[in-house]
């Protein structure tokens, strides 16, 4: 008992030091108006902490969990019967980007295959911009594949797209489009806490059982993606939620903010410098190109800029959908183009690596029955 104590009392020890280091990088970055400050204030605030070898901290995957709850009861209701019918008429575009994307990915871990010594299917397992956890279940399914090289690519990458994604939106590039955007639901009206109740009950009892039976049935980032479509679907029928007060907005990222920040382990950095600047190398790479792709996808729909790069941006798409609310895309569209491309990298990806993985294992087979040849 006394040990179980000891063990408990250390975890909240850990979690509460957790908890004040990225409240105060939430308050600083909230202090000196960065983007998204409540996101990336609390991750950059852990990560730099977490580099004392002698401070540990924790922080339990629930919050993470909730806060993804409320960001996806956020973005579905932003789904109104307009946004659905023009996500039908994006199709064409979403499957010609998407796999325009996955071939700069695919061309991309080839060269970086060629130079570095990581193998083919490796290098491509870790370029393709899949949610975190279902590449690496993936990976472990997949003999030959270096998981601790894929994990690190993809925690490095989803790390610089979060943190480089809003410095890109309020740059010079994107300066004139910034006003063009704006709230997808009851424009002009700031919603109160005390709005919410009663029917906010409802729908947190529907978005939690959503959540846990999306993780039932293995759907992609379910704590976030369940409450949109549940939230979503409710909405198309005719029951409307409330709006979330911007304060709870504030407190969901923050809630996954502090996770992030944990998950890149700083000693990796040390000991991997090398893959560390080809997971930086690979991750600008991809960035550029979806940033020139979004471009032309602006270019024949009614889209602002903002809205294309966020739709396209190599994030997670919980992560794009924060950054879409905090600047006042276009949330639908941005989370339609994301779910798009995770649905197909799932279908039509594992299958191309299957066949790489193959190909690369008949090849090795046969360099060493040349080599058995010839001695």
């Amino acid at each position: 008992m006394k040990k179980w104590d000891l063990n408990n009392a250390s975890k909240t020890i850990q979690f509460s030091a957790a908890l004040l280091t990225a409240f105060i990088g939430g308050g600083l970055f909230s202090l000196i108006r960065f983007p998204i400050s409540w996101l990336l204030g609390p991750m950059a605030a852990l990560l730099i902490a977490s580099r004392f070898k002698k401070v540990k901290l924790i922080w339990p995957v629930s919050m993470r969990n909730t806060g993804l709850i409320i960001v996806g009861y956020s973005i579905g209701i932003s789904f109104t019967k307009s946004s659905l019918s023009d996500m039908i008429s994006h199709l064409p575009s979403m499957l010609i980007l998407t796999t325009l994307i996955v071939l700069v990915c695919a061309c991309s871990a080839f060269v970086m295959s060629k130079y570095s010594g990581i193998d083919y299917p490796t290098s491509l397992t870790s370029s393709i911009p899949g949610g975190l956890s279902q590449i690496v279940v993936f990976a472990e399914e997949m003999k030959g594949i270096d998981i601790t090289t894929v994990t690190f690519f993809h925690v490095t990458r989803v790390i610089m797209v979060v943190f480089l994604v809003p410095l890109l939106i309020i740059s010079p590039l994107f300066a004139a489009n910034r006003t063009n955007d704006s709230p997808k639901i009851m424009d002009n009206v700031i919603p109160d806490w005390s709005d919410l109740v009663p029917l906010i009950f409802l729908f947190a009892l529907i978005c939690f059982l959503a959540a846990r039976i999306g993780k039932i049935f293995k759907l992609p980032a379910p704590y976030f993606l369940g409450p949109v479509i549940v939230t979503a679907a409710i909405g198309l029928l005719g029951l409307q939620g409330p709006p979330l007060p911007l304060s709870l907005l504030d407190i969901s990222q923050f809630m996954v903010g502090g996770y992030i920040g944990l998950l890149l382990k700083p000693e990796q950095l040390d000991k991997k410098r090398k893959t560390l600047l080809l997971a930086l190398m690979n991750g600008l790479i991809l960035i550029c190109a979806t940033m020139f792709f979004s471009f032309l996808l602006t270019q024949y729909y009614d889209l602002s800029p903002i809205t294309g790069f966020l739709s396209l941006a190599p994030g997670g798409m919980d992560q794009m959908g924060i950054i879409a609310q905090e600047v006042n895309a276009d949330v639908s569209a941005v989370t339609s183009y994301q779910l798009f491309r995770m649905a197909f990298i799932y279908a039509a990806v594992p299958p191309l690596l299957k066949l790489v993985l193959k190909l690369s294992l008949r090849k090795k087979d046969k360099n060493r029955n040349v080599k058995l040849h010839v001695k």
